[in-house]
Protein backbone atom coordinates (compact mmCIF):
# COMPACT_ATOMS: atom_id res chain seq x y z
CA UNK A 1 0.00 0.00 0.00
CA UNK A 2 3.08 2.17 -0.33
CA UNK A 3 2.04 3.77 -3.24
CA UNK A 4 -0.86 5.27 -1.45
CA UNK A 5 0.93 8.42 0.10
CA UNK A 6 -0.87 11.25 2.22
CA UNK A 7 -2.04 14.60 -0.07
CA UNK A 8 -3.54 17.92 0.48
CA UNK A 9 -6.77 16.37 -0.84
CA UNK A 10 -6.96 13.24 1.55
CA UNK A 11 -5.32 14.30 4.73
CA UNK A 12 -5.45 17.88 6.83
CA UNK A 13 -4.36 18.21 10.68
CA UNK A 14 -7.38 18.07 12.75
CA UNK A 15 -8.35 21.89 13.78
CA UNK A 16 -11.68 22.98 15.81
CA UNK A 17 -10.49 26.03 13.72
CA UNK A 18 -12.56 23.78 10.91
CA UNK A 19 -15.93 24.03 12.78
CA UNK A 20 -16.15 28.01 12.68
CA UNK A 21 -15.79 27.92 8.99
CA UNK A 22 -17.96 25.41 8.26
CA UNK A 23 -20.52 27.33 10.66
CA UNK A 24 -20.29 30.59 8.33
CA UNK A 25 -20.27 28.49 5.28
CA UNK A 26 -23.66 26.25 6.28
CA UNK A 27 -25.20 28.43 9.26
CA UNK A 28 -24.46 31.84 8.15
CA UNK A 29 -28.00 33.20 9.33
CA UNK A 30 -28.50 31.54 12.59
CA UNK A 31 -27.71 32.83 16.04
CA UNK A 32 -24.46 32.16 17.45
CA UNK A 33 -24.15 34.49 20.25
CA UNK A 34 -26.65 36.04 22.54
CA UNK A 35 -25.66 38.36 25.06
CA UNK A 36 -28.49 40.85 26.87
CA UNK A 37 -30.29 42.25 24.03
CA UNK A 38 -27.32 41.81 21.64
CA UNK A 39 -27.60 38.25 19.08
CA UNK A 40 -24.80 37.59 16.52
CA UNK A 41 -25.15 35.47 13.56
CA UNK A 42 -22.43 32.92 12.69
CA UNK A 43 -21.44 34.86 9.78
CA UNK A 44 -20.83 38.02 12.13
CA UNK A 45 -19.05 35.87 14.48
CA UNK A 46 -16.60 34.61 11.89
CA UNK A 47 -15.98 38.23 10.29
CA UNK A 48 -15.47 39.08 14.14
CA UNK A 49 -12.69 36.23 14.52
CA UNK A 50 -10.97 37.28 11.19
CA UNK A 51 -10.89 40.89 12.55
CA UNK A 52 -9.45 39.74 15.99
CA UNK A 53 -6.97 37.44 14.10
CA UNK A 54 -5.61 40.10 11.95
CA UNK A 55 -5.70 42.53 15.10
CA UNK A 56 -3.35 40.37 16.89
CA UNK A 57 -0.93 39.96 13.95
CA UNK A 58 -1.01 43.44 13.74
CA UNK A 59 0.16 43.92 17.15
CA UNK A 60 3.06 41.25 16.07
CA UNK A 61 1.98 38.37 17.26
CA UNK A 62 3.33 34.99 15.74
CA UNK A 63 3.12 31.31 15.90
CA UNK A 64 3.15 30.31 19.75
CA UNK A 65 2.83 33.52 21.37
CA UNK A 66 0.57 33.11 24.60
CA UNK A 67 -2.33 35.35 24.63
CA UNK A 68 -3.75 35.78 28.38
CA UNK A 69 -7.44 37.21 28.83
CA UNK A 70 -9.48 37.57 32.27
CA UNK A 71 -13.20 37.65 31.30
CA UNK A 72 -16.36 36.28 32.31
CA UNK A 73 -18.76 34.31 30.10
CA UNK A 74 -19.10 37.12 27.16
CA UNK A 75 -18.80 37.11 23.44
CA UNK A 76 -15.49 38.50 23.34
CA UNK A 77 -14.49 35.22 25.36
CA UNK A 78 -16.18 33.37 22.97
CA UNK A 79 -15.03 35.24 19.58
CA UNK A 80 -11.41 34.69 21.06
CA UNK A 81 -11.28 30.57 21.06
CA UNK A 82 -11.19 30.87 17.43
CA UNK A 83 -9.50 34.51 16.93
CA UNK A 84 -6.09 34.17 19.44
CA UNK A 85 -5.42 30.07 17.29
CA UNK A 86 -6.51 32.02 14.08
CA UNK A 87 -4.02 33.87 14.25
CA UNK A 88 -1.49 31.19 15.21
CA UNK A 89 -1.31 31.97 18.95
CA UNK A 90 -1.97 30.09 21.97
CA UNK A 91 -4.96 30.94 23.98
CA UNK A 92 -4.67 31.20 27.74
CA UNK A 93 -8.10 31.83 29.75
CA UNK A 94 -7.43 32.41 33.60
CA UNK A 95 -9.81 31.63 36.12
CA UNK A 96 -11.69 35.38 36.39
CA UNK A 97 -11.72 34.03 41.04
CA UNK A 98 -7.85 34.04 41.10
CA UNK A 99 -6.22 37.12 43.34
CA UNK A 100 -3.98 39.15 41.36
CA UNK A 101 -0.60 37.08 42.61
CA UNK A 102 -2.21 34.44 41.12
CA UNK A 103 -2.73 36.07 38.15
CA UNK A 104 0.90 37.71 37.92
CA UNK A 105 2.77 34.15 38.11
CA UNK A 106 0.20 32.91 35.14
CA UNK A 107 1.19 35.98 33.07
CA UNK A 108 4.80 35.95 33.75
CA UNK A 109 5.00 31.73 33.71
CA UNK A 110 3.38 31.78 30.05
CA UNK A 111 5.27 34.64 28.67
CA UNK A 112 1.61 36.63 27.34
CA UNK A 113 2.58 39.03 25.15
CA UNK A 114 -1.20 40.22 24.79
CA UNK A 115 -3.37 40.33 27.84
CA UNK A 116 -7.32 41.28 27.49
CA UNK A 117 -8.86 42.59 30.64
CA UNK A 118 -12.62 42.56 30.95
CA UNK A 119 -13.61 45.96 32.44
CA UNK A 120 -15.17 44.37 35.74
CA UNK A 121 -11.14 43.07 36.48
CA UNK A 122 -9.55 45.97 35.39
CA UNK A 123 -8.65 46.68 39.11
CA UNK A 124 -7.61 43.31 39.76
CA UNK A 125 -5.48 43.41 36.59
CA UNK A 126 -3.97 46.40 37.61
CA UNK A 127 -2.02 44.87 40.48
CA UNK A 128 -0.94 41.99 38.64
CA UNK A 129 1.22 44.46 36.89
CA UNK A 130 2.13 46.52 39.46
CA UNK A 131 3.50 43.08 40.91
CA UNK A 132 5.05 41.89 37.76
CA UNK A 133 6.62 45.13 37.51
CA UNK A 134 8.27 44.67 41.02
CA UNK A 135 9.29 41.55 40.60
CA UNK A 136 11.23 42.42 37.19
CA UNK A 137 13.03 44.58 39.66
CA UNK A 138 14.49 42.48 41.83
CA UNK A 139 14.89 38.75 40.17
CA UNK A 140 12.79 38.41 36.82
CA UNK A 141 13.15 39.91 33.38
CA UNK A 142 9.68 38.67 32.36
CA UNK A 143 8.07 41.53 29.53
CA UNK A 144 4.51 43.13 30.52
CA UNK A 145 2.16 42.09 27.99
CA UNK A 146 0.63 44.75 25.98
CA UNK A 147 -3.43 45.07 27.77
CA UNK A 148 -6.19 45.27 25.96
CA UNK A 149 -9.52 46.36 27.74
CA UNK A 150 -12.59 44.85 26.79
CA UNK A 151 -15.42 47.20 27.62
CA UNK A 152 -19.22 46.58 28.09
CA UNK A 153 -20.61 46.05 24.54
CA UNK A 154 -24.38 47.61 24.88
CA UNK A 155 -23.46 50.25 27.61
CA UNK A 156 -19.53 50.88 27.07
CA UNK A 157 -18.25 52.05 30.32
CA UNK A 158 -14.95 53.95 29.19
CA UNK A 159 -12.91 51.84 32.02
CA UNK A 160 -9.26 51.76 30.42
CA UNK A 161 -6.02 50.34 31.32
CA UNK A 162 -3.83 51.75 28.61
CA UNK A 163 -4.82 53.08 25.03
CA UNK A 164 -6.45 49.77 23.35
CA UNK A 165 -10.21 48.67 23.78
CA UNK A 166 -11.48 45.41 22.24
CA UNK A 167 -14.27 46.84 19.89
CA UNK A 168 -11.64 49.56 18.77
CA UNK A 169 -9.28 46.69 17.99
CA UNK A 170 -11.56 44.79 15.78
CA UNK A 171 -13.25 47.67 14.12
CA UNK A 172 -9.42 48.99 13.04
CA UNK A 173 -8.81 45.40 11.75
CA UNK A 174 -9.00 43.24 8.32
CA UNK A 175 -11.23 40.91 8.07
CA UNK A 176 -10.07 40.06 4.33
CA UNK A 177 -6.21 39.54 6.29
CA UNK A 178 -4.63 36.08 5.66
CA UNK A 179 -5.02 34.15 8.58
CA UNK A 180 -2.75 31.47 10.13
CA UNK A 181 -3.02 27.86 8.29
CA UNK A 182 -2.50 25.22 10.72
CA UNK A 183 0.08 22.61 9.91
CA UNK A 184 0.72 20.37 12.00
CA UNK A 185 -2.17 19.03 14.53
CA UNK A 186 -0.03 18.55 17.56
CA UNK A 187 0.72 22.45 17.54
CA UNK A 188 -1.00 23.83 20.53
CA UNK A 189 -3.92 25.34 20.66
CA UNK A 190 -4.61 26.35 24.70
CA UNK A 191 -2.80 27.26 27.75
CA UNK A 192 -4.54 26.13 30.90
CA UNK A 193 -3.79 26.26 34.22
CA UNK A 194 -4.81 24.02 37.20
CA UNK A 195 -6.65 24.43 40.01
CA UNK A 196 -5.60 25.93 43.16
CA UNK A 197 -2.32 27.59 41.01
CA UNK A 198 0.42 28.86 43.76
CA UNK A 199 3.57 30.79 42.55
CA UNK A 200 4.68 27.49 40.89
CA UNK A 201 2.10 26.78 38.47
CA UNK A 202 0.72 23.75 36.14
CA UNK A 203 -0.03 25.09 32.74
CA UNK A 204 -1.68 22.55 31.12
CA UNK A 205 -0.83 22.13 26.89
CA UNK A 206 -3.90 21.51 24.71
CA UNK A 207 -3.53 20.43 20.90
CA UNK A 208 -5.45 21.42 17.82
CA UNK A 209 -5.85 17.65 17.22
CA UNK A 210 -6.93 16.72 21.16
CA UNK A 211 -9.48 19.75 21.51
CA UNK A 212 -10.80 18.85 18.13
CA UNK A 213 -11.19 14.91 19.15
CA UNK A 214 -12.67 15.66 22.24
CA UNK A 215 -14.96 18.04 21.28
CA UNK A 216 -16.53 15.51 18.71
CA UNK A 217 -16.21 12.75 21.49
CA UNK A 218 -18.43 15.08 23.54
CA UNK A 219 -20.94 16.39 20.80
CA UNK A 220 -21.65 12.35 20.23
CA UNK A 221 -21.65 10.70 23.39
CA UNK A 222 -24.07 13.66 24.99
CA UNK A 223 -26.49 13.24 21.71
CA UNK A 224 -26.31 17.21 20.86
CA UNK A 225 -28.77 17.69 18.39
CA UNK A 226 -28.96 20.10 15.68
CA UNK A 227 -29.27 24.17 16.74
CA UNK A 228 -29.19 23.41 20.14
CA UNK A 229 -28.90 26.41 22.67
CA UNK A 230 -26.35 26.20 25.02
CA UNK A 231 -26.11 28.13 28.17
CA UNK A 232 -23.12 29.31 29.51
CA UNK A 233 -23.81 28.55 33.13
CA UNK A 234 -20.45 26.88 32.81
CA UNK A 235 -16.72 29.09 33.42
CA UNK A 236 -15.19 29.13 29.75
CA UNK A 237 -11.99 29.56 31.15
CA UNK A 238 -12.57 25.61 32.91
CA UNK A 239 -10.82 23.35 30.01
CA UNK A 240 -12.20 25.68 27.48
CA UNK A 241 -15.71 25.00 28.32
CA UNK A 242 -15.46 21.63 28.33
CA UNK A 243 -14.63 22.25 24.62
CA UNK A 244 -18.02 23.33 23.99
CA UNK A 245 -16.67 26.53 22.85
CA UNK A 246 -15.87 24.94 19.55
CA UNK A 247 -18.59 22.20 20.17
CA UNK A 248 -21.39 24.72 19.43
CA UNK A 249 -20.16 25.74 15.96
CA UNK A 250 -19.88 22.42 15.34
CA UNK A 251 -23.42 22.14 15.41
CA UNK A 252 -24.33 25.85 14.46
CA UNK A 253 -26.00 26.39 18.21
CA UNK A 254 -26.54 29.20 19.89
CA UNK A 255 -24.65 30.40 22.47
CA UNK A 256 -26.07 32.22 25.13
CA UNK A 257 -23.47 34.00 27.63
CA UNK A 258 -24.46 34.97 30.70
CA UNK A 259 -21.80 37.47 33.26
CA UNK A 260 -23.24 35.54 36.40
CA UNK A 261 -24.39 32.28 36.59
CA UNK A 262 -26.96 33.60 39.77
CA UNK A 263 -30.55 31.35 39.87
CA UNK A 264 -32.59 34.27 38.26
CA UNK A 265 -29.99 34.81 35.64
CA UNK A 266 -30.09 30.84 34.92
CA UNK A 267 -34.11 30.40 34.61
CA UNK A 268 -34.34 33.43 33.27
CA UNK A 269 -32.04 32.70 30.40
CA UNK A 270 -34.17 29.05 30.27
CA UNK A 271 -37.34 30.46 29.66
CA UNK A 272 -36.36 33.97 27.58
CA UNK A 273 -34.06 31.52 25.20
CA UNK A 274 -35.66 27.87 24.98
CA UNK A 275 -32.17 26.62 26.57
CA UNK A 276 -31.22 23.20 25.43
CA UNK A 277 -28.38 22.23 27.07
CA UNK A 278 -26.05 23.50 29.41
CA UNK A 279 -23.05 22.32 32.04
CA UNK A 280 -22.29 22.51 35.20
CA UNK A 281 -20.39 21.67 38.62
CA UNK A 282 -22.97 20.22 40.84
CA UNK A 283 -23.10 23.25 42.98
CA UNK A 284 -25.04 24.52 40.73
CA UNK A 285 -27.83 22.60 41.35
CA UNK A 286 -27.99 23.95 44.99
CA UNK A 287 -28.46 27.58 43.85
CA UNK A 288 -31.24 26.16 41.59
CA UNK A 289 -32.96 23.84 44.37
CA UNK A 290 -32.80 26.78 46.70
CA UNK A 291 -34.42 29.19 44.16
CA UNK A 292 -37.71 27.11 44.45
CA UNK A 293 -38.63 28.17 40.93
CA UNK A 294 -41.09 25.20 39.80
CA UNK A 295 -40.63 22.88 37.68
CA UNK A 296 -39.46 24.06 33.86
CA UNK A 297 -41.23 24.38 31.04
CA UNK A 298 -39.58 22.69 28.99
CA UNK A 299 -36.64 19.69 29.02
CA UNK A 300 -32.79 21.24 29.63
CA UNK A 301 -30.12 18.85 29.52
CA UNK A 302 -27.32 18.84 31.61
CA UNK A 303 -23.51 17.75 31.65
CA UNK A 304 -22.10 18.17 35.41
CA UNK A 305 -19.01 17.02 36.77
CA UNK A 306 -16.47 18.59 38.78
CA UNK A 307 -17.50 16.88 41.94
CA UNK A 308 -19.80 13.37 42.34
CA UNK A 309 -22.70 14.73 42.55
CA UNK A 310 -25.32 13.34 45.88
CA UNK A 311 -27.99 10.85 44.17
CA UNK A 312 -30.48 12.46 46.13
CA UNK A 313 -29.71 15.97 44.78
CA UNK A 314 -29.68 14.56 40.65
CA UNK A 315 -32.92 13.07 41.72
CA UNK A 316 -34.58 16.27 43.03
CA UNK A 317 -32.64 18.49 40.34
CA UNK A 318 -34.29 16.26 37.41
CA UNK A 319 -37.85 16.72 39.52
CA UNK A 320 -37.36 20.54 38.21
CA UNK A 321 -37.11 19.11 34.39
CA UNK A 322 -33.36 18.75 34.68
CA UNK A 323 -32.07 15.38 32.51
CA UNK A 324 -28.76 15.34 33.91
CA UNK A 325 -25.79 13.18 32.32
CA UNK A 326 -23.24 12.61 34.93
CA UNK A 327 -19.74 13.28 33.54
CA UNK A 328 -15.66 12.96 34.75
CA UNK A 329 -12.44 15.14 34.00
CA UNK A 330 -9.97 17.27 34.54
CA UNK A 331 -7.74 19.81 32.78
CA UNK A 332 -5.19 17.46 31.50
CA UNK A 333 -7.88 15.41 30.05
CA UNK A 334 -9.07 18.42 27.47
CA UNK A 335 -12.08 18.34 30.19
CA UNK A 336 -14.55 15.47 30.35
CA UNK A 337 -13.15 12.09 30.34
CA UNK A 338 -15.65 9.77 31.21
CA UNK A 339 -19.58 10.00 30.58
CA UNK A 340 -22.34 8.43 32.12
CA UNK A 341 -23.66 6.92 29.43
CA UNK A 342 -27.61 5.96 29.64
CA UNK A 343 -28.92 2.41 29.40
CA UNK A 344 -32.49 2.14 28.18
CA UNK A 345 -33.60 -0.68 30.48
CA UNK A 346 -32.55 1.54 33.22
CA UNK A 347 -35.86 3.53 32.48
CA UNK A 348 -37.48 0.72 34.19
CA UNK A 349 -35.64 1.43 37.51
CA UNK A 350 -37.13 3.06 40.60
CA UNK A 351 -35.50 6.42 40.50
CA UNK A 352 -33.56 6.01 43.82
CA UNK A 353 -31.83 3.37 41.78
CA UNK A 354 -31.80 5.11 38.62
CA UNK A 355 -30.14 8.51 40.46
CA UNK A 356 -27.44 6.08 42.37
CA UNK A 357 -26.64 5.07 38.41
CA UNK A 358 -26.47 8.36 37.43
CA UNK A 359 -23.87 9.41 40.41
CA UNK A 360 -21.58 6.96 38.49
CA UNK A 361 -18.85 8.76 36.30
CA UNK A 362 -19.40 6.00 33.48
CA UNK A 363 -17.14 4.53 30.56
CA UNK A 364 -14.30 6.59 28.40
CA UNK A 365 -14.91 9.31 26.11
CA UNK A 366 -14.19 7.91 22.47
CA UNK A 367 -11.61 9.91 21.96
CA UNK A 368 -9.49 7.89 24.75
CA UNK A 369 -7.81 4.42 23.50
CA UNK A 370 -8.29 3.37 27.24
CA UNK A 371 -9.69 4.25 30.75
CA UNK A 372 -8.78 2.32 33.59
CA UNK A 373 -8.98 1.38 37.82
CA UNK A 374 -4.94 0.24 38.49
CA UNK A 375 -3.45 -0.55 41.89
CA UNK A 376 -0.76 1.92 41.95
CA UNK A 377 2.30 -0.18 43.55
CA UNK A 378 1.81 -3.24 41.32
CA UNK A 379 0.24 -1.23 38.27
CA UNK A 380 -2.51 -4.21 37.95
CA UNK A 381 -5.89 -3.81 36.61
CA UNK A 382 -8.81 -4.15 40.11
CA UNK A 383 -11.08 -6.39 39.51
CA UNK A 384 -14.30 -5.46 38.76
CA UNK A 385 -16.22 -5.77 41.49
CA UNK A 386 -17.47 -2.53 42.38
CA UNK A 387 -15.10 -2.66 45.70
CA UNK A 388 -11.72 -2.91 44.94
CA UNK A 389 -9.87 0.63 44.60
CA UNK A 390 -7.17 1.96 42.91
CA UNK A 391 -6.62 4.89 40.70
CA UNK A 392 -8.46 5.87 37.69
CA UNK A 393 -5.94 6.23 34.39
CA UNK A 394 -6.21 7.20 31.02
CA UNK A 395 -4.60 7.43 27.71
CA UNK A 396 -5.62 8.44 24.65
CA UNK A 397 -5.48 11.27 21.73
CA UNK A 398 -7.32 13.78 24.36
CA UNK A 399 -4.83 14.07 26.70
CA UNK A 400 -2.86 16.86 26.90
CA UNK A 401 0.43 17.53 25.77
CA UNK A 402 2.15 17.93 28.96
CA UNK A 403 2.93 20.72 31.31
CA UNK A 404 4.02 24.10 29.94
CA UNK A 405 8.18 24.39 30.95
CA UNK A 406 8.10 21.68 33.49
CA UNK A 407 9.34 18.56 32.07
CA UNK A 408 9.95 16.98 35.87
CA UNK A 409 5.69 17.07 36.56
CA UNK A 410 5.08 15.37 33.16
CA UNK A 411 6.82 12.63 33.65
CA UNK A 412 5.61 12.14 36.98
CA UNK A 413 2.07 12.23 35.23
CA UNK A 414 2.93 10.12 32.64
CA UNK A 415 4.01 6.74 33.92
CA UNK A 416 4.02 3.35 32.23
CA UNK A 417 2.04 4.57 29.23
CA UNK A 418 -0.58 6.15 31.50
CA UNK A 419 -2.11 9.44 32.87
CA UNK A 420 -2.25 8.96 36.19
CA UNK A 421 -5.27 11.32 37.38
CA UNK A 422 -4.86 10.93 41.14
CA UNK A 423 -8.18 10.21 41.78
CA UNK A 424 -9.34 6.84 43.48
CA UNK A 425 -12.67 4.83 41.70
CA UNK A 426 -13.70 1.41 41.53
CA UNK A 427 -14.98 -0.48 38.38
CA UNK A 428 -18.23 -2.29 38.34
CA UNK A 429 -19.24 -5.87 36.81
CA UNK A 430 -20.81 -3.50 33.98
CA UNK A 431 -17.30 -1.56 33.14
CA UNK A 432 -19.15 1.92 34.41
CA UNK A 433 -16.15 3.39 36.85
CA UNK A 434 -17.05 5.15 39.77
CA UNK A 435 -14.89 7.73 41.57
CA UNK A 436 -14.65 6.98 45.43
CA UNK A 437 -12.16 9.95 46.61
CA UNK A 438 -9.59 11.71 45.31
CA UNK A 439 -6.45 10.09 46.54
CA UNK A 440 -5.38 13.10 49.11
CA UNK A 441 -9.01 13.42 49.96
CA UNK A 442 -9.36 9.21 51.71
CA UNK A 443 -9.32 9.29 54.90
CA UNK A 444 -7.35 6.57 56.97
CA UNK A 445 -8.93 5.59 60.56
CA UNK A 446 -7.19 2.96 62.58
CA UNK A 447 -6.11 1.38 59.24
CA UNK A 448 -9.24 1.44 57.48
CA UNK A 449 -9.66 3.34 54.28
CA UNK A 450 -12.70 5.80 54.33
CA UNK A 451 -14.60 7.35 51.33
CA UNK A 452 -14.41 11.19 52.38
CA UNK A 453 -17.57 11.10 49.03
CA UNK A 454 -19.78 8.49 50.81
CA UNK A 455 -19.60 9.58 53.69
CA UNK A 456 -20.99 13.05 52.13
CA UNK A 457 -23.18 11.25 50.40
CA UNK A 458 -25.34 10.06 53.85
CA UNK A 459 -24.95 13.36 55.10
CA UNK A 460 -26.82 14.79 52.14
CA UNK A 461 -29.95 12.64 53.02
CA UNK A 462 -30.37 14.41 56.00
CA UNK A 463 -33.22 16.80 55.11
CA UNK A 464 -31.74 19.64 56.87
CA UNK A 465 -28.43 19.58 54.77
CA UNK A 466 -27.53 21.83 51.54
CA UNK A 467 -24.29 21.27 50.81
CA UNK A 468 -21.12 19.11 52.93
CA UNK A 469 -17.81 18.24 52.66
CA UNK A 470 -15.87 15.63 54.74
CA UNK A 471 -12.09 15.57 55.53
CA UNK A 472 -9.76 13.76 58.01
CA UNK A 473 -8.96 15.43 61.08
CA UNK A 474 -5.97 14.25 63.60
CA UNK A 475 -7.03 11.93 66.13
CA UNK A 476 -4.58 10.75 68.64
CA UNK A 477 -5.98 7.00 68.78
CA UNK A 478 -7.26 6.46 65.17
CA UNK A 479 -4.87 9.04 63.22
CA UNK A 480 -7.27 10.42 61.43
CA UNK A 481 -11.18 10.20 61.99
CA UNK A 482 -13.95 12.41 59.03
CA UNK A 483 -14.23 15.67 59.76
CA UNK A 484 -17.88 17.33 58.07
CA UNK A 485 -18.26 21.13 57.01
CA UNK A 486 -22.16 21.26 57.13
CA UNK A 487 -24.13 24.34 54.95
CA UNK A 488 -27.87 24.19 56.12
CA UNK A 489 -30.51 24.56 53.88
CA UNK A 490 -32.17 27.77 54.06
CA UNK A 491 -35.80 28.44 55.49
CA UNK A 492 -37.99 31.37 54.28
CA UNK A 493 -37.00 34.03 56.61
CA UNK A 494 -32.98 32.98 55.38
CA UNK A 495 -32.18 31.68 58.19
CA UNK A 496 -31.04 27.62 59.07
CA UNK A 497 -33.36 25.30 59.12
CA UNK A 498 -34.07 24.66 62.77
CA UNK A 499 -31.89 24.45 65.51
CA UNK A 500 -29.68 21.52 64.54
CA UNK A 501 -27.01 20.54 66.57
CA UNK A 502 -23.69 18.41 65.77
CA UNK A 503 -25.01 15.46 67.97
CA UNK A 504 -28.32 14.93 65.57
CA UNK A 505 -25.50 15.12 62.65
CA UNK A 506 -23.60 12.42 63.97
CA UNK A 507 -26.49 10.09 65.03
CA UNK A 508 -27.86 10.43 61.85
CA UNK A 509 -24.50 9.09 60.53
CA UNK A 510 -24.34 6.05 63.11
CA UNK A 511 -27.68 5.40 62.27
CA UNK A 512 -26.58 4.63 58.41
CA UNK A 513 -23.16 3.24 58.38
CA UNK A 514 -20.56 2.00 60.35
CA UNK A 515 -19.32 3.59 63.48
CA UNK A 516 -15.17 4.11 62.08
CA UNK A 517 -16.63 6.18 59.45
CA UNK A 518 -19.26 8.34 61.56
CA UNK A 519 -17.58 11.83 61.70
CA UNK A 520 -16.13 12.90 65.34
CA UNK A 521 -16.34 16.79 64.42
CA UNK A 522 -19.16 18.56 62.66
CA UNK A 523 -18.81 22.11 61.80
CA UNK A 524 -21.67 24.68 60.57
CA UNK A 525 -20.69 27.09 57.96
CA UNK A 526 -22.68 29.92 55.84
CA UNK A 527 -21.17 28.43 52.84
CA UNK A 528 -18.43 26.46 51.44
CA UNK A 529 -15.00 27.73 50.28
CA UNK A 530 -14.65 26.76 46.95
CA UNK A 531 -13.19 27.28 43.44
CA UNK A 532 -14.72 29.47 40.32
CA UNK A 533 -15.37 25.91 38.88
CA UNK A 534 -17.53 24.29 42.04
CA UNK A 535 -14.75 22.35 43.33
CA UNK A 536 -14.54 22.47 47.64
CA UNK A 537 -11.49 24.04 48.68
CA UNK A 538 -10.92 20.69 50.28
CA UNK A 539 -7.09 21.80 51.56
CA UNK A 540 -8.24 24.78 53.23
CA UNK A 541 -11.14 22.50 54.85
CA UNK A 542 -8.13 20.12 55.91
CA UNK A 543 -6.17 22.75 57.44
CA UNK A 544 -9.09 24.11 59.45
CA UNK A 545 -9.86 20.86 60.90
CA UNK A 546 -6.12 20.04 62.12
CA UNK A 547 -6.78 22.23 64.84
CA UNK A 548 -10.50 21.67 65.91
CA UNK A 549 -11.12 18.69 68.50
CA UNK A 550 -13.77 15.64 68.66
CA UNK A 551 -17.06 16.30 69.40
CA UNK A 552 -18.28 15.46 73.27
CA UNK A 553 -21.57 14.09 72.83
CA UNK A 554 -23.25 16.68 75.34
CA UNK A 555 -26.94 17.61 75.89
CA UNK A 556 -25.99 21.08 75.11
CA UNK A 557 -25.74 22.99 72.30
CA UNK A 558 -22.73 22.22 70.37
CA UNK A 559 -23.76 23.95 66.90
CA UNK A 560 -21.09 26.40 65.87
CA UNK A 561 -21.67 28.34 62.84
CA UNK A 562 -18.58 29.16 61.04
CA UNK A 563 -17.96 31.37 58.25
CA UNK A 564 -15.91 30.97 55.02
CA UNK A 565 -13.63 33.68 56.11
CA UNK A 566 -12.97 31.90 59.35
CA UNK A 567 -11.90 29.13 57.17
CA UNK A 568 -9.65 30.87 55.21
CA UNK A 569 -8.20 32.28 58.48
CA UNK A 570 -7.57 29.09 59.79
CA UNK A 571 -5.90 27.69 56.63
CA UNK A 572 -3.58 31.05 56.52
CA UNK A 573 -2.13 30.45 60.17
Amino acid sequence: MEHLPKCHANYTPLSPLDFLLRAANVYSGRTSVVYKHLRFTWEQTYLRCRRLASALRSLTIIKNDVVSVLAPNIPALYEMHFGVPMAGAVLNTINTRLDAGNIANILKHSGAKVFFVDYEYVGRAREALKMMIASNKTHSTAVLPLVVVIDELDAPTGVRLGELEYESLLAAADPEAEIHQVEDEWDPIALNYTSGTTSAPKGVVYSHRGAYLSTLSLLLQWEVCSEPVYLWSLPMFHCNGWTFTWGMAARGGANVCIRTPTAAELYKAITEHGVTHMCCAPVVFTILLEADHGRLPHKVNVLTGGAPPPPSVLQSVENLGFHVTHAYGMTEATGPALVCEWRKEWDRLPPAHRSKLKARQGISVLTLADADVRNKNTRERVPRDGVSVGEIVLRGSSIMKGYFKNVKDTAEAFKDGWLWTGDVGVVHPDGYIEIKDRSKDVIISGGENISSVEVESVLYKHPAVAEVAVVAMPHVLWGETPCAFVVLKKGEDGEGVGEIREEEMIRFCKMNFAGFMVPKKVVFMEELPKTATGKVMKAQLREAARRLKPAPMSNGNNRQPVTQEHVLAVSRL
